[in-house]
C-alpha cells in the first residue's frame, strides 16, 4: 500500500492523533486549517494537557505510564473508531515507528498517515537497516558485535535498535564498562520501546549530525527537501537544530550528495510520506548514513520555515493519495529551533517536574505555523499552570527563530529567550542562551562535543551577574514589602517597617539555587528607602508586582526596572539583566527540617527501579547505592563519600519525590571502620 491507507469514496475528515503535549497540538493546528476533525487521546496524568482542551473529541487511556497508555496501541484504535475517526496520525515518539501498530491501524480500515509498513519495519532496525543502506551504496559506520568488541575498537557507542532520542545511548571507553552500560541500554531500550535489543558502533568524538528531510508521494516522486544540522546534544540528544546547515553551506557539492543518498534511501525501501535520513559527517564534508526515522522528526519547524512548506499537510496529503509536485521549493533565509527543557544541566542534567506557574515568550509571532518574515514562532505542550510529571519526556517548548541571515536569527532567539518568563521550574534557558551568543556557535563551528569543547559548567551558568542577581532579590524584597502593605488591615497605608524613631533595618532572607542565602535589610526613613550595602540606591517604584530602581554609577543613576511574581515561597523576577528565582525563607527555622548529613535525597521525582548496596555494608565515594528512573532515563544516585550504608528507606518499585530521603551513609562511622582496619 502507498503512503498509507486510504478511506474508501473520500479523504480524510477526522484525525486522531496517538500522541501527546506539543506534537498533537502541532498535528491539530494544521487539521483546522485544513478544516478536518481532530481526536485527542490521553493519560491520566494529562487530563488537564492542553491539546486534551483542544480536540473535538478526546479519549481517557486509563493509566499514567507510557506502558498504560500511549504505547497501547489497541486502546488507540479503538478511539479512533469509537469517535468516528478515519485516519491516525502517530506524532513522533512511543507508536510512531511500531510496524505492528501500523498495520493494526490499517487493518482497522483507517488511514495510516505514515510510510508503508514494509518501510517502517525495514528501517526499524537499525542494524538491519544499516545493512541494506549499505548494499543500496550509502556510506554506513560498519556495526560491531557487542561480544567481539576488542579494546582496539574502544570507544565504542551503545545504540537501541528500535529506539532514538538519546534512550538507551551509551559511550563505553573500556572493556570492563561494556557489559553493565549494555544492560542499562538494554533496560532503558524496553521501558522506552518495549524492544531491548541494542548493538555497538564505532565512536566518533566529533562530528556533525547532518540530516535531510524527504516527502515521497505515492506515485514515485521523492523530494529531498532540505538539511538540518543537529549537530549539539546532550546524552545523544539534539538540543539546538538549525536550517541550513553551516558546513553544508560552506562545503562544496556537498548539498547535493547528502540528498542524492537520502533519495537512494528513500527509493531502496519504497519510502512514502514524511521521513528524515539522519549521517553523521566530517569536517571534510564526508559523511555516514546513522539511521533513517519513518516519522515527523521534533525538528521539522526549521525545515518548514526556510521552505514555506506545512510538512504536516503534506502528510496528510500524501496519505489522501495527492500527488506532490515535481520538484520541491528551494530554501530561503535561516532557522534555529531549541528545545525548552525542563532539566537542570549544571547538575547532571536532572530533569525537573512540578508546575509550570508561566511561560511567556516575547517577540512570538505565530504558534504551530509558518514565518515568512523575521519572528519567533513557538510549539509548546504547556500552558501556565501545567504540571510536568514523570513519565514522559520533559521538554517544555520548541522555540523557533526565522530570518534571512543565520546571525539575526541566532540574536533573535537568544533575545527571545534572555527575556522570556518561565517561573516554576528550573530549565535549560541560560545554556541555550549561553550557546547562541557563543562565537563558536556564530561562526557555525558546531559539532557533536560542543558542550565538552567549551565547558558545560561555562554554558549553564546563570546569565545573570552575581551583583544583578543581588539587586534583584533586592527589587524581590522591595515587591515583598509593597505586598505587605497591600495586605495589612490596619496601618497599610504606612511605608514597611516603618517606625516614629529610627530603628533597626528589616530584614528578609531569599535562597539562590546557585549563590545561596541572600539577607536583605532595608530601612523606610520619611519616605524614602536604605537598603543595606546599597548607598545612594533610590527607589523610583515600588509594587507587589514591579519594581524600579535608580541605580547609582559613575556617570550618573540609570533606572531599572523589575517584574515581580510569587507563588508561595518562590519569587521570580525578570528584568533585561536575566531572569532570577529565589525562594523566600522564614525568619526561623523547624529543626525537623534539617536533614542527616550524608543523606541522598533524591534528585527529581521517579521510580526505583534497582538497589547496589544492603544496609551495614561499607561504600566507597561515588559508589552506586540505587538507580531511580525519571522521564525514562536512568539516574545513579551514588555515595557522596566513602563510609556505612546505615539506612536504605526505600524498595524497589517505589515512587519517590523529590528531595526525598533515598538512603543515608554515615561517613564518620566509615571512618572509624576504616581506622580499625
Amino acid at each position: 500500500m502507498g503512503g498509507g491507507g486510504r478511506v474508501t469514496g473520500g479523504h480524510i475528515t477526522n484525525v486522531l492523533v496517538a500522541n501527546r503535549g506539543e506534537i498533537a497540538r502541532r498535528v491539530f493546528a494544521t487539521c483546522r486549517r485544513m478544516g478536518l476533525g481532530t481526536v485527542a487521546v490521553y493519560s491520566e496524568a494529562d487530563a488537564a494537557a492542553p491539546h486534551v482542551a483542544e480536540a473535538d473529541a478526546a479519549v481517557l487511556l486509563p493509566g499514567n505510564t507510557p506502558g498504560e497508555t500511549y504505547l497501547r496501541g489497541e486502546l488507540i484504535i479503538d478511539a479512533a473508531l469509537a469517535t468516528g475517526a478515519d485516519a491516525i496520525h502517530p506524532g513522533y515518539g512511543f507508536l510512531s515507528e511500531n510496524a505492528d501498530f501500523a498495520r493494526a491501524v490499517l487493518a482497522a480500515g483507517l488511514v495510516w498517515i505514515g510510510p508503508p509498513v514494509e518501510a517502517i519495519e525495514q528501517m526499524g532496525s537499525k542494524v538491519a537497516s544499516k545493512k541494506m543502506m549499505d548494499a543500496a551504496g550509502v556510506p554506513v559506520l560498519a556495526e560491531l558485535d557487542p561480544a567481539e568488541v576488542t579494546e582496539a575498537q574502544l570507544p565504542v557507542l551503545i545504540k537501541a535498535s528500535a529506539g532514538g532520542g538519546g534512550r538507551g545511548m551509551r559511550v563505553v571507553r573500556s572493556l570492563g564498562e561494556l557489559e553493565p552500560q549494555i544492560e542499562a541500554a538494554r533496560r532503558e531500550a524496553q521501558s522506552a520501546f518495549g524492544d531491548p535489543t541494542v548493538f555497538c558502533e564505532r565512536y566518533l568524538e566529533t562530528g556533525r549530525h547532518i540530516e535531510v528531510q524527504v516527502m515521497a508521494d505515492t506515485h514515485g516522486t521523492i523530494w529531498a527537501v532540505g538539511e538540518r544540522e543537529c549537530s549539539i546534544q546532550r546524552r545523544h540528544q539534539k538540543v539546538i537544530e538549525e536550517a541550513p546547515s553551516p558546513l553544508v553551506e560552506r562545503t562544496d557539492g556537498m548539498r547535493a550528495r547528502l540528498f542524492e543518498a537520502a533519495r537512494l534511501a528513500a527509493g531502496a525501501i519504497g519510502y512514502t510520506g514524511a521521513g528524515t535520513v539522519e549521517f553523521l559527517a566530517d569536517e571534510r564534508g564526508d559523511f555516514f548514513f546513522l539511521e533513517m526515522n519513518t516519522r515527523l522528526q521534533v525538528e521539522h519547524p526549521v525545515t518548514e520555515c526556510t521552505t514555506g512548506l506545512d510538512l504536516v499537510r503534506l502528510q496528510l496529503e500524501v496519505a489522501s493519495g495527492d500527488a506532490l509536485p515535481t520538484e520541491p521549493p528551494a530554501m530561503h533565509g535561516h532557522s534555529i529551533e531549541v528545545r525548552l527543557y525542563a532539566e537542570d544541566p549544571a547538575h547532571d542534567w536532572q530533569p525537573q517536574s512540578g508546575t509550570v506557574h508561566r511561560i511567556d515568550i516575547p517577540l512570538v509571532a505565530t504558534e504551530f505555523d509558518l514565518l515568512d518574515r523575521p519572528g519567533v514562532r513557538l510549539d509548546t505542550g504547556v500552558v501556565d499552570g501545567s504540571i510536568v510529571g514523570v513519565h514522559y519526556d520533559p521538554m517544555l517548548a520548541k522555540v523557533i527563530s526565522y530570518a534571512e541571515t543565520r546571525s539575526e536569527a541566532a540574536r533573535l532567539l537568544a533575545t527571545a529567550l534572555h527575556r522570556a518568563k518561565i517561573h516554576g521550574l528550573v530549565t535549560n534557558r541560560d545554556l541555550l542562551v549561553r550557546v547562541l551568543r557563543h562565537p563558536a556557535f556564530l561562526a557555525g563551528d558546531t559539532d557533536t562535543a560542543f558542550f565538552d569543547t567549551h565547558g558545560l559548567d561555562t554554558l549553564a551558568a546563570p546569565l545573570v551577574s552575581a551583583a544583578d542577581e543581588a539587586l534583584s532579590i533586592v527589587a524581590a524584597a522591595l515587591a515583598d514589602a509593597a505586598a505587605n502593605r497591600t495586605a495589612a488591615r490596619v496601618g497599610g497605608g504606612l511605608p514597611s517597617g516603618w517606625r516614629n524613631l529610627p530603628s533597626q533595618s528589616t530584614h528578609k532572607l531569599f535562597e539562590s539555587r546557585t549563590s545561596g542565602t541572600h539577607d536583605v535589610g532595608y530601612r523606610y526613613t520619611r519616605g524614602v528607602v536604605s537598603v543595606d550595602g546599597y548607598d545612594g540606591l533610590e527607589l523610583v517604584e515600588a509594587a507587589t508586582d514591579r519594581v524600579v530602581l535608580a541605580v547609582p554609577g559613575e556617570r550618573g543613576p540609570v533606572r531599572r526596572h523589575f517584574a515581580v511574581a510569587r507563588y508561595g515561597e518562590l519569587v521570580c523576577v525578570d528584568s533585561p539583566l536575566g531572569p532570577v528565582s529565589v525562594r523566600r525563607l522564614p525568619r526561623f527555622s523547624d529543626p525537623a527540617d534539617q536533614v542527616a548529613t550524608g543523606s541522598l535525597l533524591a534528585p527529581m521525582p521517579g521510580s526505583v527501579i534497582r538497589l547496589g548496596a544492603e544496609v551495614g555494608s561499607r561504600v566507597e565515594q561515588g559508589q552506586p547505592i540505587l538507580w531511580l528512573e525519571a522521564m525514562k532515563m536512568e539516574h545513579t544516585i551514588a555515595a557522596p563519600a566513602a563510609g556505612v550504608l546505615s539506612a536504605v528507606n526505600v524498595t524497589v518499585g517505589q515512587q519517590v519525590d523529590v528531595g526525598a530521603v533515598l538512603a543515608v551513609v554515615d561517613p564518620a562511622e566509615g571512618n572509624e571502620t576504616q581506622e580499625s582496619k
